[in-house]
């Protein structure tokens, strides 16, 4: 469980926060995806994300074993889609036995997204002002990705879902003052310095690639624009604009969902798997939340 305290480092949230969080990043992954997939459906994103929150309700804390073990039973079971080459490495390792700590993709191209779209969870979890908890997230994101990249995309995202619970600045520019020099610091600071900031101006300076470093300032300015148009209008907008949409759209809709506390469960509700999604959601949410 969450330490007790006030303050960004040391936070209690609110289950409604944490459910919408997990909520919201379901929803995005459905209706970014519907460019890549031309259905509704749930994509790896939401997959791994749900399967990460049963491991830290099953073991007790966000052990990187329990959650490498329960992404292994999941894609055993079939029950995760369309990952890329890197996360399918890791979890083809997985089931063949390997350790967690040595399944991960490592080169250039373990630079994606897989680590930082499964991040959310641990946002409720890990506090990232601790080394600790800092070591504790590179070893989870490591089952996948065997890259800094990957680690502090992930940390960008538990990053802002921190500072939004706390109703602090969660702009790219303060995000970027937390992280460790890298192209996804680099790229935050990038995007902020645009005099003329918007989602088509972003992605055309920064890219929407499978790549984390393009997908994280990407994903933290879509969420900024939902507030200025709606959740829906938003995500057709990037859908338009072309790219990695599910995990770009997911991501920014957790972040959205810790803002807004909303329930956008309707995107979703007539498809597969949705019931499983709402029930460990609400189940994340009690265990973790106040």
């Amino acid at each position: 469980m969450l330490n007790s305290g006030l303050g960004y480092g040391c936070m209690r949230f609110a289950q409604q926060i944490v459910r919408s969080c997990i909520i919201g990043g379901a929803a995005g992954d459905v209706l970014g995806g519907i460019v890549e997939r031309r259905v509704k459906s749930f994509s790896d994103d939401t997959q791994l994300t749900v399967a990460t929150c049963e491991a830290v309700l099953e073991k007790g804390e966000p052990d990187p074993h329990a959650i490498a073990e329960r992404l292994r039973a999941w894609f055993a079971a079939g029950e995760i889609t369309g990952v890329g080459s890197s996360t399918l490495k890791a979890l083809r390792d997985l089931q063949a036995g390997a350790h967690w700590a040595l399944a991960g993709a490592r080169g250039e191209h373990a630079a994606g997204n897989g680590a930082a779209m499964r991040a959310a969870p641990l946002a409720f979890v890990l506090d990232p002002q601790k080394p600790a908890d800092r070591t504790r997230l590179r070893d989870i994101a490591r089952i996948t990705h065997h890259h800094d990249e990957a680690y502090i995309g992930a940390l960008a995202v538990i990053l802002a879902l921190r500072r939004a619970a706390a109703a602090i600045d969660w702009s790219n520019a303060a995000i970027a003052t937390e992280l460790p020099d890298s192209r996804v610091r680099d790229n935050l600071l990038r995007s902020a310095s645009l005099d003329d900031r918007n989602l088509g101006s972003v992605v055309a300076l920064i890219g929407a690639s499978g790549f984390v470093a393009e997908t994280i300032p990407v994903a933290f300015e879509l969420a900024r624009q939902m507030h200025a148009t709606t959740f829906e209008g938003a995500i057709r907008e990037m859908n338009s604009l072309g790219g990695d949409t599910d995990t770009i759209g997911s991501i920014a809709g957790q972040l959205w969902g810790v803002v807004t506390g909303a329930d956008v469960s309707h995107y979703f509700s007539d498809i597969s798997g949705a019931e499983r999604v709402l029930r460990i959601a609400d189940q994340y949410a009690h265990y973790v939340g106040t």
